[in-house]
């Protein structure tokens, strides 16, 4: 089978083409520079000359025409992740607009199977428990909306009898993540001591090995199905107990309520707009932490199981480690740990 995959160099979507060529399967990238494909995937252990290479951006109708012809399947993970007020433009364009041109190209190619990469964020803010049968969320937070407003374009062609299936990642942790995405930033703060304060809540979280192992396997099923990646719903207090523990450090914070930290992750974002360095403080983490529900236990059981949470963490950070973003006294204990790429 030969599968076109968007976002392939990203973080998801390289794990996701490690996963899928382990399948069995061809992949064909859609990407904006070749020259940028190899790093990411030799990571993950793609070697070079592996995939095909189409040249084009996901908001160019032409050049995705032309990365879905005589694809059997099509997954789109071509996504901007940012809580980062500068990104803001790029994250409503790529977002919605990408998939809108991903989606209609398979469907006019006649494309066996298209797998949108949604995410929990899309139907939040909820009542309760999410699950397949969650309608898309009203959030306000740009990064929510956008992922919300793409929700609803995979929706409409599911409606239509598109053969589009829908996945739900959780946040994301793991090692090897080319661009250093908020998730993983996050962690890497954490251990250089900038974080110091965090907002009670909390949110579901997952290993993205898992997540790239669920896509391998929708892509071979029917039918326009919703599934939620592999994870569980964690407390920032929980999150931060499983660092402590696999580092073995004391990692000092003081935990707030949300909502009562929202002003001030507004006024972090008016200052990012000037200033030239990412400032840890963020609306939309702090947004997410207040808004979060569990996925619902019927729809948490799923095809791939998840991994333990301090397998995750542990491999994150040995993996930060090896990559040069943090010291050896920042990982702690975590540093004599192997990083396992599957």
């Amino acid at each position: 089978m030969l599968v076109c995959v968007t976002g392939g160099t990203g973080f998801v979507g390289a794990h996701t083409v490690a996963a899928v060529l382990a399948a069995g399967h061809r992949v064909r990238l859609l990407v904006r520079e070749g020259s940028a494909v190899d790093s990411p995937l030799a990571a993950v252990g793609v070697p070079p000359g592996a995939v095909e290479v189409v040249a084009g951006d996901v908001l160019d109708e032409a050049a995705v025409a032309r990365a879905v012809r005589g694809a059997d399947a099509v997954l789109h993970a071509a996504a901007v992740y940012s809580f980062d007020p500068r990104d803001r433009a790029r994250v409503r364009a790529t977002n919605r607009r990408g998939t809108e041109v991903v989606l209609e190209a398979a469907w006019r190619a006649g494309t066996g199977r298209a797998v949108h990469v949604s995410s929990v964020a899309a139907l939040y803010p909820a009542a309760g428990p999410v699950d397949e049968n969650s309608p898309v969320g009203r959030a306000r937070e740009p990064y929510s909306a956008s992922k919300a407003a793409a929700e609803r374009v995979a929706r409409h062609h599911q409606k239509r009898g598109a053969p589009v299936a829908i996945t739900y990642p959780p946040a994301l942790l793991g090692p090897h993540d080319p661009r250093l995405g908020d998730q993983t930033r996050r962690l890497r703060d954490t251990l250089r001591g900038l974080m110091p304060v965090w907002p009670d809540g909390g949110f579901p979280l997952g290993d993205v090995r898992d997540t790239a192992a669920l896509h391998a396997e929708v892509l071979t099923g029917s039918g326009a199905g919703r599934h939620f990646g592999p994870g569980r719903y964690l407390t920032t207090r929980e999150q931060l107990r499983t660092l402590r523990e696999v580092t073995g450090r004391a990692l000092p914070a003081v935990h707030l309520p949300a909502r009562a930290l929202l002003p001030v992750g507004l006024l972090a974002g008016l200052a990012q707009r000037v200033w030239p360095w990412h400032l840890p403080v963020e609306h939309g983490a702090i947004h997410t932490c207040a808004t979060a529900t569990p996925v619902a236990a019927s729809a948490a059981r799923g095809r791939v199981p998840a991994r333990p949470v301090a397998e995750t963490v542990a491999d994150t950070v040995a993996w930060l480690h090896e990559a040069g973003h943090i010291s050896a006294r920042a990982a702690g204990r975590a540093v004599t740990r192997e990083v396992r790429i599957g």
